[in-house]
């Protein structure tokens, strides 16, 4: 089936509004209710300054919002790039962190919270994301030879690096403090508990500049998906494409990790669900999979903290039970490319 600009412009203004729906239905739904009117009149016609204060001015806007704003940025990342992933390494079952970007940025939030400088808003996405880009890094250093970057070695570099902080990680849990431990092991499974503004200043240009400079790339990503002989002899310089799509995927899932830790299935099952509907065009994949991630965190975030109310489950829980399910149906009827 042909794609073009109008086609992409349709399903992706659907899938905006499944998006729109979604943050709303997020805003609405929570441990406190606030009266629907109430809601509508604070985004409407603003507040006047003795209202700044009101409890459900304050949960809507400083609680809610930021979360939901956060939840579909992080769900949009790991969907991009794990599309990105699954196409470079011609492995289905790639996902964001099989770089071992994860266990990075985790040995960087841990290291901070053990330090005992989690107290600071900043601290944990900053050594976090230093972490995933130290990680970078190493993976492509060790997975370099001759200016080339062969898919195997990058994987088994990933895996090897994956293991090594694995190990650290492990240590710096059975140091930690029976205190830290519940902050420790909640970043662990993924949390958008934390969310605020200062995250979401960190995260945005990484996650909008990354996805919209590897959506430039989706023509080339296609011919790649040809064959690199065939992909080359198209006229697409293939190493170069290869090292700037690895780079910037690694960068927005950086990104992503360094603010709500790992969550896992977001993916690698939303670009599986954009192909079954609409094929393997990466013109049409990259966005989609951009929105529908987004839509996807959001809702698994409000199933999250509202489902057990007034206990919150970590995200990355709900979209395991989600994922997993629908994975070895997808494994099971031999759907997966």
């Amino acid at each position: 089936m042909t794609i073009t600009s109008k086609s992409v412009g349709l399903r992706c203004f659907l899938l905006l509004i499944l998006l729109v729906l979604s943050a709303l239905g997020a805003i609405y739904f929570g441990p406190a209710k606030i009266n629907l009117r109430e809601i509508v009149r604070i985004f409407q016609h603003g507040l006047t300054e003795t209202e700044i204060l009101k409890p459900q001015v304050v949960i809507i806007l400083s609680i809610r919002l930021p979360r939901i704003i956060l939840a579909g940025l992080i769900g949009a990342a790991l969907a991009v790039s794990g599309s990105i992933f699954q196409a470079l390494l011609r492995n289905p079952l790639a996902d964001p962190y099989i770089l071992g970007i994860s266990s990075g940025a985790a040995v960087g939030a841990i290291s901070v919270i053990v330090l005992g400088y989690a107290a600071s808003g900043w601290g944990i996405p900053l050594f976090s994301f230093a972490g995933a880009l130290f990680t970078i890094g190493l993976v492509f250093y060790v997975a370099k030879t001759r200016e080339r970057i062969n898919t195997n070695t990058l994987l088994l570099a990933g895996v090897i690096v994956n293991s090594f902080f694995s190990a650290v990680i492990m240590l710096l849990l059975s140091i930690s403090s029976m205190q830290d431990l519940h902050g420790i092991i909640y970043w662990l499974m993924g949390d958008l508990g934390q969310a605020d503004y200062n995250k979401l200043v960190i995260v945005l240009p990484y996650i909008l500049l990354g996805s919209g400079a590897l959506y430039l790339y989706a023509p080339k990503i296609n011919l790649l998906l040809l064959g690199e002989d065939e992909a080359m002899q198209l006229g697409v310089e293939v190493e170069r494409v290869k090292k700037i799509l690895y780079l910037l995927a690694s960068l927005v899932t950086g990104a992503a990790v360094s603010v709500c830790g790992i969550i896992g299935f977001v993916g690698l099952i939303i670009p599986h669900i954009v192909r079954l509907i609409w094929g393997n065009d990466y013109r049409l994949l990259l966005p989609a999979s951009f929105l529908l991630g987004g839509s996807f965190l959001i809702i698994a975030d409000t199933i999250a903290r509202t489902i057990i109310s007034p206990v919150e489950l970590p995200v990355g829980v709900v979209t395991a039970i989600c994922g997993t399910p629908f994975f070895i149906y997808l494994l099971r009827s031999r759907k997966v490319l």
